[in-house]
């Protein structure tokens, strides 16, 4: 019976460009692709956020709003 299969897609993971907040206690990151200015505040906390890389799987952002 199929209905207990699931489609099984490889997840594609990749080096991405990440920001993440630099205030002690705060866990607040946003990929590089999905950012809305050149150096984006926290948006927990409004801290400053520092550019860092992380394996993570691909997210396409189609948004106009960011390209």
């Amino acid at each position: 019976m199929a209905f207990g299969r699931r489609n099984m897609e490889e997840i594609v993971m990749e080096e991405t460009d990440i920001w993440e907040c630099t205030a002690e206690g705060c866990k607040a990151w946003i990929r590089d692709n999905f950012k809305s200015t050149e150096v984006p505040p926290c948006p927990i906390c409004s801290n400053e956020m520092r550019k860092t890389t992380r394996e993570l799987q691909v997210v396409a952002n189609t948004s106009k709003r960011y390209i």
